[in-house]
């Protein structure tokens, strides 16, 4: 064990190196739970970006978190193209009607300015502050969903798969405002402040699209749009199925790659190795009903599966932690990581 506990952004950085940092990093993807944290409604809290910044930083403390994540939602995109977003109590917010009515539609988009739309721009002070607050000791993690997977709020799942099996010239288009769209986004974030930036991008499961699919499709959209990121990438399929993609994805550029429980762990990790760093897998469903001991078990039995040699980060496996998780939960996972998850592992 080091003597002296490395910095997160260190920790984070050597593991990303697949070197063996001194312990293993920790990310609770904590986004509305903030609001749960400050006592506040889910549409107050993200009201301002102060009350985001304020839970953060709290929040990392409470739970000895690696990482500060700047995400607000992922339909706080959707609005800047002109649709709304529905708040419930206890969950994730959700994305209001499609944009795009008819598949025609696809022909007369244009990608939003970022400097314009006011829930864009509260995400950018929230990670301009919480730069201000750490500087380069805690990775920032903003998020976009991806090209390929926002057009399923943009325009429904039924005619988006029309679309990309057979309306090419659709396709074709929305992939290139897409494209010109959540690149700007990603760059003003990295601009901001952020570290990284992480990309949701569940439609290039197998669990969703078949592989040759992708590999015609999302395969080229990722190439393409990472190429234009300024600063390091992950890509998050959101509990999907990784395993038999993730040669193709780490062939994007990105550094991580985010993973839930369908994959087998130890074909995963040799799969991996060298490759792509790997972040998951707690089950965030399950963690609801867990006991402080379940916790404390299946943190040891994540780390012993996938941390030797670094190229690891504990996080739930699929980038967010729900409102239902008790708060004695989160504790006593990041107490099991103290316990279980120094270098070198026993």
């Amino acid at each position: 064990m080091n003597a002296q506990p490395m910095s997160s952004m260190n920790r984070v950085l050597t593991t990303i190196s697949h070197k063996e940092p001194d312990r293993v990093p920790l990310f609770l993807c904590l986004s509305f739970y903030g609001a749960k944290e400050l006592g506040m409604t889910v549409p107050e809290y993200f009201k301002k970006p102060e009350n985001v910044v304020a839970a953060q930083l709290a929040m990392r403390e409470k739970y000895q978190n690696d990482c500060l994540y700047s995400f607000f939602y992922a339909s706080i995109e959707l609005e800047a193209f002109g649709s709304e977003t529905i708040f419930v109590d206890d969950g994730p917010p959700n994305a209001g009607a499609p944009v795009l009515r008819t598949i025609d539609d696809v022909f007369r988009l244009e990608p939003p300015e970022i400097d314009t739309s006011p829930g864009l721009t509260r995400v950018l002070r929230a990670t301009e502050m919480l730069k201000e607050r750490v500087g380069n000791e805690v990775p920032i993690i903003g998020i976009v969903m991806s090209p390929f997977s926002l057009p399923v709020i943009q325009i429904g799942f039924e005619k988006y798969l029309e679309m990309i099996y057979f309306r090419k010239d659709a396709f074709e288009r929305l992939m290139e405002v897409n494209d010109s769209f959540c690149a700007a986004w990603a760059n003003a974030q990295l601009a901001a402040g952020a570290t990284a930036i992480g990309i949701f991008d569940p439609l290039s499961s197998p669990s969703l699209i078949e592989k040759p699919t992708y590999i015609r499709t999302g395969y080229p959209v990722a190439q393409r749009f990472i190429s234009k990121i300024k600063g390091a990438t992950a890509i998050h399929l959101a509990s999907g199925l990784t395993l038999p993609v993730v040669r193709e994805i780490a062939e994007t550029g990105a550094a991580i790659l985010g993973f839930g429980v369908a994959d087998d762990p130890v074909a995963l990790k040799k799969e991996a190795e060298g490759r792509i760093c790997l972040l998951g897998n707690l089950n965030g469903l399950e963690m609801t009903h867990w006991t402080k001991e379940r916790a404390h078990r299946t943190v040891k039995t994540v780390i012993d599966q996938f941390g030797k040699g670094g190229g690891f980060i504990l996080s739930d496996g699929h980038g967010e932690i729900p409102w239902q998780v008790p708060e004695e939960i989160l504790i006593a996972v990041s107490e099991a990581v103290q316990l279980y998850g120094n270098y070198p592992l026993e």
